[in-house]
């Protein structure tokens, strides 16, 4: 079956809750199979866009959500509820190795700093220092020792377990203290066992094609870093589609796409799911916006323009004193509706974000993450 990207990117949006805002932060995050999350402010607002009513406080107050690491090894907010499958998939992947082979800790170090972790963090949040006083107890000096080259100066050695420790069910982001960042055991939130391995990849391939499908297991493996190779056998027997002339996947009895085209006009954060997960990238970011919002193919640098649910540009916000200084750079001209649509989008950016909006329609000058 020929499916066209104008029914895919309809259906994405919806899914998405950027056509029509759901009810609850839970859900919204469940649609995006999980919000990235590295920087804070930017994960806040992905939520708060897709949610009926909602602002950054919104978001910060949520039960239902967990601050975690997720897909990738970077930070997300996931649902407390789904965190027996996040784990159990995200542990049973191999280890990427990802520091230097001279510092790189062994499968046993990382093992004894795991167990310190979910031990040290069992009845209280602690602060990095404070956790690393607690895991050199456990296991010895040897995780002290300086070795993560970092922002100023290099991290202690235990500290490439942290990941590790977040997949294996154990640690996660507590509540800030002052403008200090804690951690805590999740288990203290809601006690539970992760799935095994198999059937919880299982369950997070479906939910990935739910929310960015149809999808090849080369662009599966690509969003949870990984091989090719160890995701295809979970997609046999799925069904399958043809999009723009090639093979594709979805998850099963998900096989009805409505040509119901996404229409309006949509500002995205940085680092927001929607333009990370979605695949193809040449039919997301067409001609220009390839090279204007990607870094060769990597999305999530800068902060999406929307326009029908495809890439149409970049934009920057600062905010000075009670003013949001909204800046647009469309890659085309954008028609007197559009317009419309999109000052109603920064007004929406300004209530989200506590701040009296001014938009300006012109070149953004300032890099990525900034």
């Amino acid at each position: 079956m020929e499916i066209s990207w104008g029914a895919v990117v309809g259906r994405r949006m919806r899914r998405h809750g950027l056509v029509e805002p759901v009810g609850a932060a839970v859900d919204a995050v469940r649609g995006m199979c999980g919000a990235h999350a590295q920087i804070a402010a930017a994960g806040e607002v992905s939520v708060a866009v897709r949610v009926v009513g909602a602002d950054r406080g919104t978001v910060q107050r949520d039960d239902g959500l967990v601050k975690t690491f997720g897909p990738r090894g970077t930070v997300h907010l996931l649902p407390v509820e789904d965190l027996p499958m996040w784990t159990g998939a995200l542990s049973g992947l191999p280890g990427n190795g990802q520091q230097p082979e001279p510092i790189r800790m062994t499968p046993d170090e990382i093992d004894q700093v795991v167990v310190a972790i979910g031990e040290a963090l069992a009845d209280d949040d602690l602060t990095v220092d404070e956790l690393t006083e607690e895991v050199v107890r456990r296991t010895g000096e040897w995780a002290r020792t300086p070795t993560i080259p970092a922002f100023q100066g290099a991290w202690a050695r235990w500290r490439q377990a942290v990941y590790v420790a977040a997949h294996a069910g154990v640690l996660c982001h507590g509540p800030m203290r002052g403008r200090l960042t804690t951690y805590s055991n999740p288990h203290r939130l809601r006690p539970f066992d992760p799935m095994p391995a198999e059937k919880a990849l299982t369950e997070l391939l479906h939910r990935y094609l739910y929310s960015y499908g149809p999808a090849t297991p080369q662009q599966f493996a690509r969003w949870l870093k990984t091989t090719p190779t160890l995701v295809k056998p979970y997609f046999d027997d799925l069904p399958q589609v043809r999009l723009n002339g090639e093979m594709a996947w979805v998850a099963p009895g998900d096989e009805d796409f409505p040509d119901d085209r996404a229409d309006g006009v949509r500002l995205l954060p940085y680092f927001d799911a929607y333009g990370v997960g979605s695949y193809p990238r040449e039919l997301l970011f067409p001609g220009k916006a390839f090279e204007r919002a990607t870094a060769r193919g990597q999305a999530g640098n800068y902060p999406l323009l929307l326009v029908d649910g495809v890439v149409a540009g970049v934009w920057h916000q600062k905010k000075a004193g009670r003013t949001l200084h909204v800046t647009v750079e469309a890659l085309a001209p954008l028609n007197r509706r559009r317009r419309q649509l999109l000052d109603a989008e920064v007004d929406r950016l300004g209530a989200i974000l506590g701040a009296a909006p001014s938009l300006t329609l012109g070149d953004v000058t300032v890099g990525p993450h900034a």
